[in-house]
């Protein structure tokens, strides 16, 4: 199955949370979006590597993507080397993504950094055809994504390019909270986190109400680029 879009996150729940309104749209637009998740959550304080299992199904389904899948790594722990990156590269030659969205560049979670080098470490060798892997037996042909994007998580990165995505707030936050263990709610007895707060859940919205305020619309959500966003001509801004 070749994707337009491959959507990568160090845990469950990143990609809903750094990029959902952005795919939501590109889903409507009839492009077609999947989902890696590198680990299964299994460090999370709240809920357990189970539940987020099948949050992250829930989540999928709601943004209607074609597939979704984990690649069991570590929590906490993967690593950015050789046996990790050929993992990586199966999938990125399983799928053969026009463009790649994955993690933030710097960010709370040491996962995060990590998971964006590694999977930007994974775009470039992907596209060297003396670097061999095999998917089902079979041979995979090299494959590079025209563009790695990093969506933006914890921190107030700077973007570099803004996605008007006025109209899919409401898709992202349905999405969100699939993720029921993780977000805000009274009535739960499990342990307090940074992300558990009522203060968290309403960030999401305002973060890209102010994004939108500075683009003119509803809603944005920013990205870190590899190299310049190129446009036609200067009628293609918004």
């Amino acid at each position: 199955m070749k994707l337009d879009i491959l959507a990568i996150g160090s845990h469950p729940d990143d990609v809903e949370l750094g990029c959902g309104a952005t795919i939501a749209k590109e889903v409507h637009n009839g492009k077609k979006v999947g989902i890696i998740d590198l680990t299964r959550g299994e460090l999370g304080t709240r809920g357990t590597a189970e539940t987020r299992k099948s949050e992250a199904a829930e989540g999928a389904k709601i943004l209607g993507v074609v597939v979704r899948e984990n690649m069991g790594f570590a929590d906490g722990f993967f690593v950015n080397d050789k046996a990790h990156q050929l993992e990586v590269i199966r999938m990125i030659r399983k799928y053969q993504p026009e463009m790649v969205l994955c993690n933030a560049i710097n960010d709370r979670h040491i996962d995060h950094a990590k998971g964006s080098q590694l999977v930007s470490d994974a775009c470039f060798l992907s596209g060297l055809m003396k670097i061999e892997t095999e998917l089902d037996g079979k041979k995979q042909q090299h494959w590079r994504p025209k563009y790695v994007y990093h969506y933006i998580q914890w921190k107030n990165i700077e973007p570099d390019i803004v996605i008007d995505v006025s109209g899919f707030m409401d898709k992202k936050m349905e999405a969100v909270a699939a993720y029921k263990t993780q977000f805000f709610d009274p009535e739960s007895k499990a342990p307090q986190t940074p992300i558990s707060s009522k203060n968290f859940t309403d960030s999401i919205d305002y973060r890209a109400r102010d994004l939108g305020r500075l683009i003119g619309t509803e809603h944005a959500e920013g990205f870190t680029v590899e190299r310049y966003a190129a446009v036609k001509s200067l009628f293609d801004l918004v």
